[in-house]
């Protein structure tokens, strides 16, 4: 009688050994050490970035006598008598109107020439396009220091000497090539055959640019509005030459008449610096997430 061969046993599935398990949990602490370590260097970035901020706040919160004893963290006397001869003795509610209207003012006026200049650029076809587009970017490059003859001359014939719409002016010569600058990279990126589809269905050019580039284009538009208004909030060369009027000064400009020979008043410098912060402040909080959006978007367009 023939033997029946004996039945050879099936492996077993390989379940995991110790050493399999002690890779895992290496492999785990990994990531959870990096994460550590990622959190901690944003932790002292964050601190270095902060503290010159509270620094700031704390010396408007401070005395005249503690501002010039050995330097605290936090102010022993809490007072807000720098804010009130800010704001009551020094008139400085009227330099925030005077830099709101001046910013504000070359924010808008720069964001229209430039979009109708970008958009030239990028969709019209013309001789000498890149000359121009050239000639716009070295405009933005030209030291501002070298302008001031020109700029005075142009001003003065002008009759605009001594004004806030002198000073949009001045501004806007520095503002409106940086703004055609980056548009042209925001507006290269919307699809020409979206706009040839609406000027089938019967829009105009204008229309085109109205209904489809410039909302497309919404995040760039915000981004540029915002540098724009805070490089002419921030500006105090030209306005230092300008403006001699008390009541015409804008923001820096009161800022940096509180400095009086060698004594500084750092109360009401640093208080005046608190409120001029709010504003950009403000609006960086708002379009925050427009704002890194757009100036993503820009970098990769262009």
């Amino acid at each position: 009688m023939a033997s029946v061969p004996a039945t050879t046993p099936r492996p077993r599935a390989a379940g995991p050994t110790q050493g399999g398990r002690a890779v895992e949990h290496r492999a785990r602490r990994r990531p959870a050490a990096g994460s550590v370590g990622a959190y901690l260097l944003l932790a002292v970035v964050t601190v270095l970035l902060l503290f010159p901020v509270y620094w700031m706040l704390t010396i408007s919160l401070k005395i005249p006598r503690e501002i010039n004893r050995v330097p605290s963290l936090w102010p022993q006397t809490v007072t807000l008598d720098n804010y009130r001869e800010l704001l009551g003795e020094r008139g400085f509610l009227t330099n925030l109107r005077n830099s709101t209207i001046v910013a504000g003012s070359v924010t808008l006026v720069s964001l229209f020439i430039s979009s109708l200049a970008a958009y030239s650029l990028v969709r019209f076809r013309y001789r000498f396009r890149g000359l121009v587009g050239r000639l716009i970017l070295f405009g933005y490059l030209m030291p501002t220091s070298l302008l001031f003859i020109p700029l005075s001359i142009i001003v003065a014939r002008l009759n605009l000497g001594n004004s806030l719409q002198g000073l949009i002016v001045v501004y806007l010569t520095f503002s409106m090539p940086l703004s055609t600058w980056l548009l042209t990279g925001y507006f290269r990126g919307v699809p020409a055959e979206l706009e040839e589809q609406a000027m089938v269905d019967g829009a105009t050019r204008m229309g085109a640019l109205l209904r489809i580039v410039l909302p497309l284009s919404l995040p760039g538009l915000v981004a540029v509005g915002i540098f724009t208004f805070t490089a002419a909030w921030n500006e105090l060369l030209l306005a230092l030459i300008f403006i001699t009027s008390e009541d015409l000064r804008t923001v820096p400009l009161a800022l940096q008449y509180l400095i009086t020979g060698d004594v500084y008043r750092w109360g009401p410098i640093m208080a005046g610096a608190v409120l001029s912060s709010l504003p950009v402040v403000i609006l960086y909080f708002a379009a925050q997430r427009v704002m890194v959006q757009g100036a993503t978007a820009g970098s990769v367009k262009g």
